[in-house]
C-alpha cells in the first residue's frame, strides 16, 4: 500500500447541528489504497493543471482534496475549496429549479414554453406551439446549437430568447437528441418569470444557501476579491498556459456556475437523497426520479463505446446524461467552459458520487477517472483507464493532424483575393447573429463582431482568410466570401463554432436619389 498524506481542511459551512452526522471530516487515509499517487500520476499525462476531487458515499462525503496548481506558473496548490467554472454541470442547477417550481404546481414540464415565455417563437410554427418544457430540458427541441447567439455575443438572456425564432431547425421536433444551450438559457428564463426573480437569485436561494453552497456563484463578477480560485487553462503552441476567464453570464441557465468540490459534494449529496438533504425535502423524490428517468434516447455510437466499453444504452434526462455502467445506471454530466473541464457523476444504486473539477481546457481525463473511481467503488477487476484514454487521445489528436494537413493540401497556392480589398468591406448581417463588421486598416482587413470578437484577417486562399481571435481555446476561424453575378461580395461565412451566413447589409441610396 502506498503512504498517504492526510489532509484535514475540511469544516462544515453551517452549524454541526444542522449538518449532523453527514458533516464534512477529515479523513485519516485515503478511500482506496494508492489513489493520490494515481491522481498525481494522471494530471501529470495529461498535462493538467489541477483536479479537485470529491466522493460521496451513503450521504458521506468521504473524501475531498485537490491535486496540482491553480495556476500553472505559480505553486498555490489546488484544494478542497479551489473555485473552477464547471460550465454544463450547471444545466443540472436549472432543472432542479425548474423541478421546484413543478412541486409548487407553478410549472407543467408537458405546458408549452409559450405558457412561460410570453412571444416565444421558433423558426418553425409547428415547434413553437408544441414545443413544452419537458422538450427544452431534453434537448429534443429538432435545433443545432446556434452558438455564436451567446458565445461573446453581448445579447442579455431575453434577447438570446427572442432571436431564436431565426434558427432553422436541423432536425424534426422530438426526432432526436440535439444538445442545445439556447434550449437551457430559455428554461433559466421561464424560472424567471414564474418565480419573479432572476434565474441566479432562484439557484443562490433555494439551492446554494440550503446546501451550504456559500462560495459558489452564478457569475465570473462573484470571483472578484476571492484569493481561492483557479485559472483557466489551454494548450498554446504545444505548452499549458493560462488564458482570461470567460463571461458567460448571458448564457447562465445553460453553464454559468463556479463552485468547489466541496461545496458541490452537497450538491451530489441532494442528488442521491432523491431531493433530501439533512433531513429537510428540497425538491420531492419524485422529481428527482423525474430527472434521472431517460426522456431522449441518444445513440451509442463507436465514440461513445471507446469512452466506456462498458455502455450499451444512453439517453439524456432532465439535465442529466444517463447510461449503463458494469450492470449500475450512471447519472452525470460534464462541463466545459473556456479553460475548464468538469464532471459530476454518480451510480445511485450504489449511494456513491463523484465530483472532478480541472482547470484544463477540453479534457478528456475526468472521465477516464470516473471509470477509473467507478470500478474501485464496484471492486472491478484493475484496468487502467487514465493510460488508454491517453492513448486514445494521441490517436485522436495524430488523427486531427493528418486531416488538417489533407486539409491544408487543398490550398490554392499563389492566389490573391477576387477583388481590391474596398470591395469587401461593409456590414454583413444575420437576424440571429447579428452584426460582422469588416473594415480594412493598413492595407488588412480586419472583422468585429460583436463586443468581443476582433482579428485582422490573414488571406488564405482565392476569397477566404482566417481570423485569429485573441484566445487560444479558438483554432483560426475561416472567413469566407462570396461574390455574386453582380461581381459583388454578397455575405460572409464564418465556421467559427458552427456555420454562420452573414448577409452584406443595403447601402441606404444617396440623399435625393431614387
Amino acid at each position: 500500500m502506498l503512504t498517504t498524506v492526510w489532509r484535514q481542511r475540511l469544516s462544515c459551512v453551517v452549524t454541526l447541528a444542522i449538518c449532523g452526522t453527514s458533516a464534512l471530516q477529515a479523513q485519516s487515509r485515503e478511500p482506496f489504497p494508492g489513489l493520490d499517487a494515481y491522481m498525481e500520476a494522471a494530471i501529470q499525462l495529461w498535462k493538467v493543471p489541477g483536479v479537485g476531487l470529491a466522493i460521496v458515499r451513503n450521504d458521506s462525503v468521504i473524501y475531498a482534496r485537490g491535486y496540482g496548481v491553480r495556476d500553472v506558473a505559480r505553486p498555490d496548490r489546488v484544494d478542497e475549496r479551489t473555485i473552477f467554472a464547471i460550465g454544463s454541470s450547471s444545466k443540472a442547477f436549472t432543472s432542479a429549479s425548474v423541478a421546484m417550481l413543478v412541486d409548487e404546481k407553478k410549472v407543467s414540464l408537458d405546458a408549452t414554453a409559450a405558457t412561460y415565455l410570453p412571444g416565444f417563437q421558433l423558426y418553425d410554427p409547428y415547434a413553437s406551439r408544441e414545443l413544452t418544457v419537458r422538450d427544452m430540458l431534453s434537448h429534443r427541441s429538432g435545433l443545432a446549437r446556434g452558438e455564436l447567439a451567446w458565445y461573446g455575443s453581448g445579447f442579455d438572456r431575453d434577447e438570446i430568447v427572442r432571436r431564436v425564432r431565426y434558427l432553422p431547425p436541423t432536425w424534426s421536433l422530438r426526432s432526436q437528441f440535439g444538445y442545445q444551450n439556447i434550449m437551457y438559457i430559455a428554461s433559466g428564463q421561464v424560472v424567471a418569470k414564474v418565480s419573479g426573480k432572476s434565474w441566479d437569485d432562484f439557484v443562490r436561494e433555494r439551492i446554494f444557501t440550503p446546501l451550504g453552497m456559500s462560495t459558489s456563484s452564478t457569475s465570473i463578477a462573484a470571483l472578484s476579491g476571492q484569493r481561492d480560485v483557479s485559472l483557466p487553462h489551454a494548450m498554446v503552441n504545444d505548452t499549458v498556459r493560462s488564458v482570461p476567464w470567460r463571461n458567460i453570464d448571458n448564457a447562465g441557465p445553460a453553464g454559468s456556475i463556479n463552485s468547489n468540490v466541496a461545496e458541490m459534494a452537497q450538491w451530489v449529496r441532494l442528488q442521491l437523497g432523491r431531493g433530501m438533504y439533512n433531513g429537510k425535502q428540497l425538491i420531492s423524490s419524485r422529481m428527482v426520479d423525474e430527472m434521472h428517468q431517460a426522456h431522449t434516447v441518444i445513440r451509442t455510437d463507436s465514440a461513445a463505446r471507446a469512452n466506456n466499453p462498458e455502455t450499451h444504452l444512453q439517453a439524456y434526462g432532465l439535465g442529466w446524461f444517463l447510461q449503463d455502467y458494469r450492470g449500475r445506471m450512471v447519472v452525470h454530466h460534464g462541463g466545459n467552459v473556456d479553460g475548464f473541464t468538469a464532471l459530476v457523476a454518480m451510480m445511485p444504486e450504489e449511494k456513491y458520487g463523484i465530483v472532478l473539477l480541472t482547470n484544463m481546457n477540453g479534457t478528456g481525463l475526468p472521465n477516464a477517472l470516473m471509470l477509473k473511481l467507478f470500478d474501485l467503488q464496484l471492486k472491478a477487476p484493475s484496468r487502467d483507464w487514465v493510460r488508454e484514454g491517453f492513448t486514445r487521445l494521441e490517436t485522436a489528436q495524430a488523427r486531427a493532424r493528418d486531416a488538417q494537413r489533407r486539409a491544408d493540401a487543398q490550398r490554392v497556392a499563389n492566389t490573391r483575393p477576387s477583388l481590391p480589398l474596398s470591395a469587401y468591406v461593409g456590414t454583413y448581417v444575420d437576424s440571429l447573429y447579428g452584426d460582422v463588421v469588416i473594415t480594412e486598416v493598413s492595407g488588412k482587413l480586419h472583422l468585429e463582431f460583436g463586443p468581443t470578437w476582433r482579428a485582422d484577417l490573414e488571406h488564405y486562399h482565392l476569397d477566404s482568410f482566417r481570423a485569429r481571435f485573441d484566445t487560444p481555446v479558438l483554432p483560426p476561424v475561416p472567413v469566407t466570401f462570396r461574390i455574386g453575378g453582380a461581381g459583388k461580395v454578397d455575405e460572409v461565412q464564418l465556421d467559427m463554432a458552427g456555420r454562420a451566413d452573414f448577409k452584406r447589409k443595403a447601402t441606404p441610396p444617396a440623399s435625393g436619389s431614387r
